[in-house]
């Protein structure tokens, strides 16, 4: 495949990933394939010294092992190098903890972007927002890397797209350059409030989705809760200021759809544990990994009522999951609305 001349560039610098989940690894496994050095920021101690000793992410992504040029790093002040590039891929709600420390600590000018799908509760923000009030300003507007994109397929190789949104069209194409290696190819857009709310409010879809699996129901169900849960989040994206196209797109439709669907949803399977009975704080006592639709559903609901915008499935999974709602009786009330145009 053929290179330009700019993406040589990029393609020779270096890169700081933080966050050492299973997408982070993914991507930062990735990335070494292109760029020169790769340094992954790990959280916590314990984990640090497994992927250390063992050469791969055995917490969140084994069988994938790390290239010698991809280095890993615990403190946040030992960034080894003034890298020109960051890719923030924390948990939603550890973010602004996060960029507080490090937000200083990033160098003028850099392209920084976020792979991260969550709004935060506490102020409804996107992740991309809450990261600009900690960044310099010479480093905005933040990037957001979002669409249907589960981290062992990028490992294992799978082809895979994604979109880089930023209002600033020439750093959303920079990153789309960084990225597109097979097999990941990245597509630019301008609409970051679009591709970052699909991002985030699927994981809502997903839970109701998973919920309907769990109660014994099946592709009829699923179906209809995908099709109108994209119908709630280009009403939600509309009222934000969002290109309603945007969520027939990648970080929309694309995005829904996998993690409606593929066993290896967190969210889904979130769902699915509560169809079948048990308690939310079970299930996330059970897990090692971040369930983002959880506090997302709270926010968006939240984002909803202050817009005076209409999201049913949105507000059932919200008195599933913080109201003791009997998921059989939630789904009960949905079909019981009163009847509608389907776009109205």
């Amino acid at each position: 495949m053929g290179q330009g001349q700019g993406e040589e560039t990029v393609r020779a610098g270096r890169i700081v990933v933080w966050g050492a989940g299973a997408w982070g690894t993914a991507l930062a496994i990735h990335l070494a394939s292109i760029c020169e050095e790769v340094a992954l920021w790990v959280y916590e101690e314990e984990q640090f010294e497994r992927m250390l000793s063992s050469g791969e992410n055995t917490d969140f992504l084994p069988g994938h092992p790390l290239p010698p040029n991809l280095h890993l790093f615990h403190e946040t002040a030992s960034v080894p190098w003034p890298a020109q590039t960051w890719l923030s891929v924390a948990p939603a709600q550890a973010t602004r903890a996060l960029w507080k420390t490090i937000g200083p600590l990033c160098p003028p000018g850099a392209l920084v972007i976020s792979a991260s799908k969550g709004i935060e509760q506490k102020t409804l923000l996107p992740v991309s927002a809450l990261i600009e009030e900690l960044l310099p300003e010479s480093c905005k507007p933040v990037v957001v890397l979002s669409g249907p994109s589960f981290a062992a397929g990028l490992a294992a190789g799978h082809p895979t797209a994604v979109v880089l949104a930023s209002p600033d069209p020439d750093r959303a194409e920079a990153a789309q350059r960084l990225v597109s290696r097979p097999p990941l190819r990245g597509y630019a857009s301008t609409d970051r409030t679009g591709v970052e709310l699909g991002g985030s409010l699927k994981n809502v879809i997903a839970l109701a989705c998973g919920i309907a699996a769990g109660l014994g129901f099946g592709p009829n169900t699923i179906a209809a809760l995908i099709t109108r849960g994209q119908r709630e989040i280009t009403r939600l994206g509309t009222a934000m200021g969002a290109d309603p196209q945007t969520f027939s797109g990648l970080s929309g439709v694309g995005d829904l759809v996998l993690t409606c669907t593929g066993a290896e949803s967190r969210n889904r399977t979130v769902g699915v544990r509560l169809g079948r009975g048990e308690t939310l704080e079970a299930i996330l006592k059970s897990m090692k990994t971040v369930a983002e639709g959880v506090p997302t559903t709270r926010s968006a609901a939240d984002l909803a009522r202050m817009r005076s915008v209409e999201m049913p499935i949105t507000f059932a999974v919200e008195q599933i999951l913080f109201e003791g709602l009997p998921p059989a009786r939630a789904l009960a009330e949905l079909l019981a609305r009163g009847l509608k145009h389907e776009m109205a």
